[in-house]
């Protein structure tokens, strides 16, 4: 899969490359360490999504990346980064749109250095990728909501959807309502 090319925008060619480069690095990791393990859901694939410049770090990328086996909240640095000071395992605190979570540092020769935050593992409960893709997506939204946005949503949190699609996304919503006892994962 060729990285498609944006000779106008540095930067957004730089992020379609890093993007690739984890999706390539987390397939590896599939089909050669995870290979045969009943952990893997059968039903999804790996799939870096929602990927852009961090508000608080332009050099930073943030999204979520799902993999058969987890799904996770990145921090993805536009070029890859060597470990240094012992970042590897370390928890740090950072704001992903209008939250805080605590991320891990971690580090594969192909992507180098990046941080990751647990969302949902082991992924038996997604039946099919697109369910899988939409709730990633939901995440997304609900995370990067403006202040004004987040506000009118308080309001009348069922305005924009039907009452069965708001209690079908209820259960999601108080994954990031709720304290999660300073650690930041599922």
């Amino acid at each position: 899969m060729n990285a498609p090319t944006h000779g106008a925008n540095p930067a957004a060619g730089a992020l379609a490359q890093r993007t690739a480069a984890l999706e390539r690095c987390y397939r590896r990791v599939q089909h050669e360490r995870m290979g045969g393990l009943g952990l893997l859901n059968p039903a999804l694939s790996v799939q870096a999504l929602g990927f852009e410049p961090a508000a608080q770090n332009p050099t930073l990328a943030e999204g979520v990346l799902l993999t058969p086996w987890f799904m996770s909240l990145l921090r993805l640095p536009l070029r890859a980064q060597a470990p240094a000071g012992g970042r590897i395992g370390q928890r740090s605190s950072h704001a992903f749109g209008n939250e805080c979570f605590d991320f891990l540092g971690a580090f594969d020769a192909e992507i180098g250095y990046y941080e990751s935050c647990a969302l949902f593992s082991p992924m038996h409960g997604f039946d099919s990728q697109p369910l899988a893709l939409q709730t990633a997506q939901e995440v997304l939204r609900q995370l990067r909501q403006t202040p004004a946005a987040l506000a009118d949503a308080a309001a009348d949190p069922g305005a924009e959807r039907s009452s069965a699609e708001a209690r079908a996304l209820a259960s999601r919503r108080a994954f990031f309502r709720y304290p999660l006892g300073g650690t930041g994962a599922a």
